[in-house]
């Protein structure tokens, strides 16, 4: 995630490029190297259309890229998607069968599972990536999918890339619980490390 001092990932009207300075998005691509996948949402799709590729030329990859995964329970991938025309592979799951095929041939490999509330099953991904011998998730999402995901306990680790600026009020959060209602629902955190990336702090830190 990246966000400013006061947890904001965007502002209301969308605009979130770029919140961290270069120096921390060159970090990020250092974690996307190291992936086995990198999974975000429709949302993140159909609002920033992101590429979810290794960039950075002085990293040696191999000519290897991180499957790019994504969450969409009622097929609403464009076709026009920039990620579909860059190699490597993009992974669909959903929860349906129409549109299945238009994406199948841009280049999509689409699978359908089980619903929970309406929407795919996060575990049932996560299982399925296991299956294909895939170990280290990335998750770069929007608040909806990376606030579901910490709920449910499927997160392991958060890295939090926090630039030193204030966006205000008119902002959207990192992360989305409904859940939680009473501060003592909060999820606790452990943090194993901190540190100056360029002008910006990283912060890891695990899940009590």
């Amino acid at each position: 995630m990246a966000s400013s001092l006061d947890g904001c990932i965007a502002m209301d009207n969308g605009q979130s490029q770029w919140i961290t300075a270069p120096d921390a998005r060159a970090d990020v691509q250092r974690q996307r190297a190291a992936a086995g996948a990198i999974l975000t949402g429709i949302g993140t799709v159909l609002a920033d259309d992101p590429s979810l590729t290794v960039r950075d030329p002085d990293l040696d990859t191999g000519g290897r890229q991180p499957l790019r995964v994504v969450l969409d329970s009622h097929l609403r991938m464009p076709l026009s998607a920039g990620m579909l025309a860059l190699p490597g592979q993009t992974l669909i799951y959903c929860t349906q069968v129409e549109g299945q095929s238009s994406l199948e041939e841009a280049g999509a490999e689409v699978v359908v599972v089980e619903a929970v509330a309406k929407r795919v099953s996060a575990s049932s991904i996560l299982a399925d990536l296991a299956s294909r011998g895939i170990n280290n998730v990335l998750v770069e999402a929007g608040p909806v999918l990376a606030g579901s995901m910490i709920e449910a306990g499927l997160v392991d680790e958060l890295v939090v890339y926090q630039a030193p600026h204030i966006m205000g009020s008119q902002t959207k959060g990192m992360v989305q619980s409904p859940n939680w209602k009473d501060l003592a629902d909060r999820q606790e955190l452990k943090i194993t490390d901190e540190r100056r990336v360029g002008t910006d702090t990283r912060i890891t830190a695990t899940l009590i």
